[in-house]
């Protein structure tokens, strides 16, 4: 796993209530049941998935990024490459975070809030 995976991963592991898991031969993360981002497979391991709707053009406007697959770009998803000069672990961060609030249950945001502030 390259470093910034890891440590995307290890930002996302640090939100309120989530776990990773496995689905698809996939490393996802979870918040109750819903998956609020992909960071992909052994094939797609350069790439991340995240839902989102303030960030989204500006996601879609990177070389490489598209909608994601199998209808999930009709409701926000945007996969992007996490290897891309223009994405750096930051911004890929606010992403996951993004995608976390929309996800994620409002009191499990609101605990995000008051940690934060």
């Amino acid at each position: 796993m390259d470093s910034v995976r890891r440590d995307l991963l290890a930002f996302a592991l640090s939100l309120p209530e989530v776990v990773e898991d496995h689905p698809w031969a996939e490393t996802v993360v979870k918040v109750g049941k819903k998956i609020f981002v992909f960071l992909g497979g052994e094939a797609s391991a350069s790439r991340v998935t995240v839902k989102l709707v303030e960030s989204h053009g500006h996601a879609l406007s990177i070389e490489g990024a598209l909608p994601s697959g199998y209808g999930l770009g009709k409701a926000g998803w945007v996969t992007v490459p996490s290897d891309d000069e223009d994405v750096d672990l930051t911004l890929l961060c606010d992403w996951v975070e993004e995608s976390y609030r929309i996800v994620a249950p409002k009191r499990l945001v609101a605990l995000l809030d008051a940690a934060s502030g």
